[in-house]
């Protein structure tokens, strides 16, 4: 059994938490942002593979006194890094957290490089170089108080991205808090799904995959772990045919989300192609006021524009009355979920909420409020 540490967007951790334990996790203990775990290397590669709302999976090695710089350096020097790298093959280090001294993130990341390649062109005259984008050893540091937790990253990019979503609008929610505030809303495939201000696609996709059981890792062809060098290709092989084999074939409910923006409109159906499952998801042009329920009862997930990035304040408080009116009007036997970071426009809706959920998007506070439809 190894421990593992699991970062998330700080709001979703009980979420990921849930995600962590229905995918065999022992141990399971929520931080700030994060969850600790332990399993064994079957469970750290399902987790890469199968993690909706995880942003990386990290592997702690050391974890030591780290007041300052020097003591950081004499900490990182100890460790015998010929165990994860060799001086030919590329590394890079991210760093999180800070204390007096360690208070900018790229010099201590560097501080941490620096050990490693000073250690290697001791032993071997040769040292490995920094690769951002593409490492063969992705190396995280966080600095809580004094001390330090090293960890080698096993998903490498963000889990987050999936692979699927090339095109996207002005101002996308992460795949991964979408997948989160499915969740939340206890979306199971099992009854209709509309977002009617959908945007590029991001809910109505995440909860078609979802509905279709497709393992999120499945859209992507490289994972940090991949370049370690006990890498156990079989196990990973034999992983990747399960999560194929237990993709769900047909939806016996109807999954859609529209918008006002036909440029939106093109890139979400592009996204739908692009993930496989435009034959199963429908996308269509059409203003707030044209939408029209699909069934007697089903979810709606939307988040719409709250100020920050797109739209006018006072302008939007039209757009959130006419949707409480539209919800109250038709969708009776329905149950809503808004996600919204403006707590003025939400009044407008002029419906009672059931339940608030304090999220956030980004560094944003935002609230995830449900509304009973009767």
């Amino acid at each position: 059994m190894s421990e593992y540490f699991a970062t998330v967007a700080h709001g979703l951790e009980s979420v990921a938490a849930d995600e962590l334990e229905s995918l065999g996790a022992r141990e399971v203990k929520p931080d700030f942002a994060g969850v600790g775990f332990s399993g064994d290397r079957r469970l750290l590669y399902r987790v890469n593979l199968w993690s909706r709302t995880i942003f990386r999976v990290l592997v702690p090695i050391a974890k030591f006194p780290s007041p300052n710089s020097d003591r950081l350096y004499q900490e990182v020097q100890k460790i015998d890094w010929e165990e994860y790298i060799k001086p030919y093959q590329t590394i890079s280090v991210h760093c999180t957290g800070k204390n007096r001294q360690l208070n900018h993130t790229h010099f201590t990341a560097l501080q941490v490089k620096n050990a490693i390649v000073d250690q290697q062109r001791d032993k071997f005259s040769q040292r490995s170089t920094v690769d951002v984008l593409d490492a063969d050893l992705h190396i995280n540091l966080h600095i809580n108080g004094n001390h330090g937790i090293l960890s080698l990253d096993s998903s490498g990019p963000s889990l987050h991205r999936r692979g699927y979503r090339p095109a996207v609008g002005k101002a996308p929610l992460k795949e991964s808090l979408a997948a989160g505030l499915l969740h939340l809303a206890q979306w199971q495939g099992d009854r209709p799904f509309l977002d009617p201000l959908c945007g590029s696609g991001t809910l109505p996709l995440e909860a078609t995959l979802k509905a279709l059981n497709v393992a999120p890792g499945l859209f992507r062809e490289t994972f940090a772990l991949m370049k370690w060098s006990d890498f156990d290709e079989s196990l990973w092989k034999e992983l990747v045919r399960e999560a194929e084999a237990s993709c769900r074939e047909d939806l016996q409910i109807s999954i859609g989300g529209c918008d006002h923006n036909s440029e939106a409109i093109a890139q979400a159906n592009y996204n739908a192609k692009k993930c496989g499952v435009d034959s199963h998801i429908r996308l269509w042009q059409a203003d707030l006021s044209q939408v029209e329920p699909t069934g007697d009862n089903g979810l709606i997930v939307c988040n719409p524009p709250y100020g920050e990035r797109l739209g006018n304040v006072e302008e939007l408080g039209d757009l959130y009355q006419q949707l409480g009116d539209i919800l109250k009007q038709r969708f009776k036997g329905w149950t809503a979920f808004i996600f919204t970071g403006n707590k003025a426009l939400s009044k407008r809706i002029g419906l009672r909420t059931s339940q608030r959920i304090p999220l956030y998007n980004g560094a944003l506070p935002c609230t995830l409020l449900k509304y009973e439809l009767y």
